[in-house]
């Protein structure tokens, strides 16, 4: 059996090491031909987070599998700055980390091969590096393929001067308040920073996406089709998803408190309400949010983080007598349970009790919802959640959209969220054409990574091109 390497590089967090992990066991079922996988990981700098990927690093070591960690040496971070131009500036002062590290493997007479340099979209700097190599460069774009197109699109569309809403290719008109906050501005050193890398996509030899052909039929087809990049070559695509950790560590001790609650309530009653590793809220819409869900009847499971009091900005468990009206938990406590801390979504979305989801539009969550089968009710916070709900609400039909408010930074009034709910939940017309999409997707979602399936196809594309053009060791 022939024995290939091939190198990964995320950004820290455990969201994109868990996606990139997921990637690699793909490959490694490959039964023609034999993977080494190599990951590269840059030190956390924010201690509970470099925990959390520890504990998961330890648990991917444990399967046995033919992955190795390489964790590269710590660097000093650069002078503080807006979050996207902070990551991207510290994953380019590792360059000579990468370059040495590539270096020791091609020069060990027991590494197989190097076929490729697989990156995080914030990591394009290491094309440089690949390229010293002569080694293939690949991204992989764990965001949804119509965000793919805009980050490919942008950087022409905003030479040319244009206002307002959007003609993206594979999306038609898209609202200006739909697009990332950080792209609104074309002018703002964050924008630039994301503009700078769509440009660098276009030196990449494909771009694993991780979404596919049955979701995003419009927007993977104006990528192959060349609309976004009319005059580039746009680099082969290939949509391998969903790519979800869906196994679960099952180690024999109690069953989570949540799942307890869940097992007790109604088929498909309860609406569940949570916002991602970072989504959380103040107090004034805290209250918002449980009047609104008291009023609106429903059962509910509602996960509430509040904000941080440091300067890490993390979530952190949530004191519910401060921060809930008051009496609210003992007047709901027959149809409605309040987790302080972190939730298990996936089991939580897997229980056959829940019905709806109140989400962020974090492309996981979305996935994993649209894997279960579960309709959503979109509250994009920040990043590309904002074009994530608008994809999945009025394209792909698969979610429903929550009014935002047009100031305050997107308060929602607790009649809006007690109406959503209804809504999601309801016997009307839109409950349930909404319920019939999302199991539709959820039936296409397990039928493209069956063998012959549209996700293994591109798996096996991707592959084959590996193997045409890796170069000699």
């Amino acid at each position: 059996m022939v024995k290939i390497g091939v190198m990964f590089m995320p950004i820290q967090g455990v969201g994109h090491l868990i996606s990139t992990v997921e990637l690699a066991k793909l490959l490694l079922k490959n039964t023609e031909i034999h993977f080494s996988i190599t990951i590269l990981t840059i030190n956390h700098l924010v201690p509970a987070w470099a925990s959390a990927i520890k504990a998961y690093i330890d648990s991917v070591i444990s399967l046995g599998l033919d992955i190795t960690f390489e964790e590269l040496p710590q660097i000093d971070p650069p002078n503080h700055q807006k979050p996207e131009t902070f990551v991207t500036r510290f994953v380019d002062s590792h360059k000579p980390l990468v370059r040495d590290s590539i270096s020791r493997y091609l020069s060990s007479p027991s590494s197989p091969p190097l076929s490729a340099l697989v990156l995080d979209l914030f990591c394009t700097s290491m094309i440089d590096v690949a390229n010293e190599f002569d080694i293939p460069a690949y991204i992989y774009f764990t965001s949804t393929a119509a965000m793919l197109s805009l980050m490919l699109y942008l950087p022409d569309y905003y030479s040319n001067d244009v206002e307002g809403d959007i003609d993206l290719p594979g999306l038609s008109s898209l609202p200006k308040l739909c697009v990332p906050e950080i792209l609104r501005d074309k002018n703002d050193e964050d924008c630039n920073i994301f503009l700078h890398h769509g440009k660098r996509f276009r030196e990449a030899k494909g771009i694993i996406v991780n979404t596919f052909d049955e979701l995003e039929p419009a927007s993977l087809k104006a990528l192959v089709d060349g609309r976004c990049l009319p005059d580039h070559p746009t680099p082969s695509v290939f949509p391998v998803g969903p790519l979800l950790a869906l196994e679960q560590k099952k180690d024999g001790s109690e069953c989570h408190e949540c799942i307890k609650w869940l097992d007790e309530q109604p088929l498909g009653s309860v609406v569940f309400l949570c916002f991602g590793s970072l989504g959380c809220f103040e107090r004034p819409q805290v209250k918002k949010i449980a009047e609104g869900l008291e009023r609106s009847g429903q059962r509910f499971l509602w996960a509430l983080r509040s904000p941080s009091t440091d300067d890490i900005r993390l979530p952190t468990d949530s004191n519910l007598a401060e921060v809930l009206p008051e009496g609210f938990l003992e007047r709901i406590k027959e149809r409605g349970k309040v987790w302080p801390s972190w939730a298990p979504q996936i089991q939580i979305l897997a229980h056959k009790s829940v019905g709806g989801f109140v989400t962020h539009c974090g492309w996981n969550s979305s996935l994993e919802s649209i894997w279960f089968g579960v309709p959503m009710l979109g509250w994009p916070l920040y990043a590309e959640q904002h074009l994530n709900a608008f994809e999945m609400g009025r394209v792909l039909g698969v979610a429903l959209e929550l009014k935002l408010g047009d100031e305050n930074e997107g308060f929602v009034s607790s009649e809006e969220v007690e109406r959503g709910v209804r809504r999601l939940m309801g016997e009307d017309e839109e409950g349930v054409k909404v319920r019939t999409r999302v199991e539709e997707m959820k039936v296409a979602s397990r039928k493209a990574l069956q063998t012959g399936g549209s996700s293994d196809a591109a798996l096996e594309r991707f592959v084959m091109k590996l193997i045409s053009e890796m170069p000699s060791k």
